[in-house]
C-alpha cells in the first residue's frame, strides 16, 4: 500500500561519497513530490544512510537507526529505510535484530528510494544486491552543502587491498565516471551558483584505470578548471602513488586548482606498510611526499595515519612519530586502528590493548597540534583568500569561511571580525589572531 502522505526525515553519516548518495535521494524523493523535513515526528517515512566503515561509525550508525525506529510508535512514521554500508554489510543481523526497520537498502540500490517508499508494503525487506553501481549526471542531486561548495564524486568503489579496510566489499571494485559525465555534473553544480567543488572517490589517483579510454586525472582536472564559474577545485582522497607531472604543474599554477592535497600515507614504517597491505614502501612515499614538497612550496597537505595497527611496536611507532615531526603535515587526522570482521587484518595474532590505541593515537594529535599551530602563527599579518560561508554558528557578529588550505568539516575555519560579504564570495582577509586550528581577521579594506 503506497503511502498518501510525502514528508520525508533523512539522517545521513559517514563520509562525503556517502553524503553524495544521500543528497540524489533526497533530490529522486523530491521529482517524486516528497517534501524534506527536520523533524522525524513530522515524517511519514524516514532513512537513515549509514556509515560502516570503522566501529565508532557503526556505533553511530546503529543509534541512530535505534533512536529514529522509536517515531515508528511515537510519531507519525509508516516506513523506516536503512541505507548505505551497514546494511548493505550487515543485512542478515540487522533485518532480525531490529524489526522496525522496513527495507534495507544496499550500496547500489538507493536511486531506487522513490520506488521503494511508494510501494514499502509490497518491497522485500533486503534489498541488496553486488556493489556494482556509481551514479552518473542522469542521476538526479540535491547540493546538501552550502550553496556555494559541493562534491564531486568521480568514482566509486576500489580495488585496492588494504588490510584493515573492508570498503571494497561494501562498494565493490574501482568504478570511474567518464570525464564528460563529470563536466556536465560540475556544470550543473556551477550554474546552481558552486564556486568550490571537492573531487571525491575512494582512491583519487586510480581515476580512469578502469575505463576503455584510460582518462587520466589531470585530464580530468583539466576539464573541470574550464567551466565557468567554478573557482577552486579540491583534491581530497589521493592515493599515495605517483603524481603526475601536469597534476603537479596544475597544483602548482593553475589559479582555479587549489594548493591542497590529501593523501592518507597511514603509517611509515616498512614492516607496518606491508602489514597492512598498502602496496609501497617508506622510500617510495618520501619520494612522493618530497616531491611534491620541493615542486609545489606553498601547497597544504593532508595526510591520515592509524595508531595500533596489529602488530605495531613501540619502535615502530616512535618512527611513526618522528616522520610527523619531520614532514609536518599542514593537516593530519588520526584514527584508532578498528578490527573489522571480513579484513584481511581481523584474525591478526597480535592486536594492540586499546588503552595502547588511544595513548598512541593522543600523542599523534600532541605532536600535530603544535606543528599546525606553528604554520598558523605563520600567517600572521599575512593576506589570504577566503571563502565566504556565512555567519558564524557560533555569533552573528563574525562571518566564517575558509581559506584554500582549510577543506570543509574537516579542517580549521577564518572567521572574519571586521567587513561583510556573502556566502560564496572570495575575498582577502588579514589574519590578526590564530590558534590551533583557526584564524581570525578582518576583510581588506573593509
Amino acid at each position: 500500500m503506497a503511502i498518501a502522505q510525502r514528508n520525508v526525515h533523512f539522517v545521513s553519516l559517514g563520509c562525503p561519497k556517502n553524503r553524495v548518495d544521500a543528497e540524489h535521494m533526497l533530490a529522486l524523493l523530491g521529482v517524486d513530490g516528497w517534501r524534506v523535513v527536520d523533524e522525524p515526528l513530522e515524517a511519514e517515512a524516514i532513512v537513515v544512510n549509514t556509515c560502516a566503515f570503522i566501529g565508532e561509525a557503526k556505533e553511530e550508525s546503529i543509534d541512530a537507526i535505534l533512536e529514529m525506529a522509536e517515531y515508528k510508535s511515537e510519531g507519525r512514521c509508516k516506513a523506516l529505510v536503512v541505507s548505505g554500508c551497514l546494511a548493505q554489510r550487515y543485512v542478515s543481523e540487522l533485518s532480525q535484530e531490529v524489526p522496525e526497520v522496513d527495507v534495507f537498502l544496499g550500496t547500489s540500490e538507493y536511486d531506487r528510494i522513490a520506488d521503494i517508499l511508494a510501494r514499502t508494503a509490497d518491497m522485500p525487506r533486503r534489498v541488496v544486491s553486488d556493489p556494482d553501481f556509481v551514479a552518473t549526471s542522469t542521476v538526479p542531486r540535491v547540493n546538501s552543502m552550502p550553496s556555494h561548495t559541493a562534491y564531486l564524486k568521480i568514482a566509486e568503489g576500489c580495488s585496492n587491498q588494504c588490510a584493515f579496510c573492508i570498503i571494497p566489499t561494501l562498494r565493490g571494485v574501482q568504478n570511474s565516471r567518464e570525464i564528460s559525465d563529470l563536466v556536465v555534473e560540475a556544470e550543473r553544480l556551477a550554474a546552481s551558483g558552486v564556486k568550490e567543488i571537492i573531487l571525491v572517490a575512494q582512491d583519487l589517483t586510480a581515476y580512469g584505470v578502469d575505463l576503455p579510454n584510460r582518462p587520466q586525472l589531470h585530464e580530468l582536472v583539466a576539464e573541470l578548471a574550464d567551466v565557468t564559474g567554478i573557482a577552486w577545485i579540491r583534491l581530497m582522497y589521493a592515493y599515495p602513488r605517483n603524481i603526475r607531472e601536469p597534476l603537479v604543474d596544475m597544483l602548482r599554477d593553475h589559479d582555479k586548482v587549489i594548493p591542497y592535497l590529501d593523501m592518507p600515507i597511514q603509517h611509515i614504517n616498512g614492516a607496518m606498510l606491508k602489514r597492512m597491505k598498502r602496496g609501497t614502501s617508506p622510500d617510495k612515499i618520501r619520494r612522493v611526499l618530497g616531491r611534491l614538497r620541493t615542486e609545489i612550496p606553498h601547497l597544504t597537505m593532508r595526510s591520515t595515519l592509524i595508531a595500533g595497527f596489529p602488530g605495531e611496536t613501540d619502535s615502530e611507532f616512535r618512527e611513526l612519530c618522528d616522520f610527523v615531526q619531520e614532514f609536518r603535515f599542514e593537516r593530519l587526522g588520526v584514527f584508532r586502528y578498528s578490527n573489522e570482521e571480513g579484513t584481511a587484518a581481523y584474525d591478526h595474532d597480535h592486536q594492540v590493548d586499546e588503552r595502547i590505541k588511544f595513548e598512541r593515537q593522543a600523542e599523534l594529535l600532541r605532536i600535530q597540534g603544535a606543528i599546525h599551530r606553528e604554520h598558523n602563527d605563520r600567517l600572521l599579518g599575512q593576506n589570504v583568500q577566503v571563502l565566504v560561508d556565512g555567519p558564524s554558528e557560533q555569533t552573528d557578529l563574525l562571518l566564517s569561511g575558509r581559506t584554500w588550505g582549510q577543506a570543509p568539516e574537516i579542517d580549521g575555519t577564518c572567521y572574519i571580525n571586521d567587513g561583510w560579504a556573502e556566502p560564496g564570495s572570495l575575498v582577502t582577509v588579514k589574519v590578526e589572531q590564530v590558534d590551533d586550528y583557526d584564524l581570525v581577521g578582518g576583510i581588506v579594506g573593509a
